[in-house]
């Protein structure tokens, strides 16, 4: 019985034998792939969880660039003693004459627009509370960018007071003059970012 023995230089007899790579083992190199690094394997794993991580500044979409946007609002106020005296549809008539009087004057601004556009036409909302006067649209519970809101002075001389702080400060809006009796009913603004108005209208009552 013959023995193969390893052969470490090229001989006669593997130049003679066809199979002979496979009877010498030890002229037979098998290429060997090297596995990936611990290290390596390690940083792809803990790169992908972070990769994937949501960006909460980005999370919304839309309906966040909303939330953060600055709410519109149009102000209405009435006077207290008329409200005491006179018939309730004869005081809503003047908060009405009022609002279209001073959205019709300002109707080419660019407020009055995005106000009555049509993504907020149909969702004008009342304050719910006295919260939403001070809340963000954001945390605000109505979650609007459009609302109306409808407030109350003791009397004339308040009204003509706040008038004329509104047209000190140039803020739109309109006082208007009940007639036949010619005296001031109502304050209206026309809509305005509520960051810029709000000021004026913190220290007075939700009309109830």
């Amino acid at each position: 019985m013959l023995t193969l023995l390893p052969i470490r230089s090229p001989s006669p007899v593997a130049a003679t034998l066809p199979n002979a790579a496979f009877l010498l083992p030890a002229l037979t190199r098998v290429p060997l792939r090297r596995p990936p690094e611990r290290a390596t394997m390690s940083a792809a794993s803990s790169a992908a969880p972070e990769s994937a991580a949501p960006n909460p500044g980005a999370g919304g979409g839309e309906e966040g660039g909303k939330e953060a946007a600055d709410v519109l609002v149009q102000y209405v106020v009435l006077r207290r003693d008329l409200a005491d005296t006179w018939p309730l549809g004869s005081v809503v008539a003047q908060g009405c004459h009022a609002a279209v009087a001073a959205v019709w004057a300002h109707r080419d601004h660019p407020d009055t627009a995005a106000y009555c556009g049509p993504d907020n036409l149909d969702r004008m909302h009342k304050a719910c509370s006295t919260v939403c006067l001070t809340r963000t649209p954001a945390s605000c519970l109505c979650r609007t960018l459009a609302m109306a809101v409808t407030l109350e002075v003791k009397g004339e001389t308040q009204l003509k007071n706040l008038a004329e702080k509104l047209q000190t400060a140039g803020v739109r809006h309109k006082l208007w003059i009940e007639q036949p009796e010619n005296i001031p009913t109502c304050i209206a603004t026309a809509p305005c970012p509520k960051s810029q108005v709000s000021s004026f209208f913190k220290k007075l009552k939700l009309c109830k």
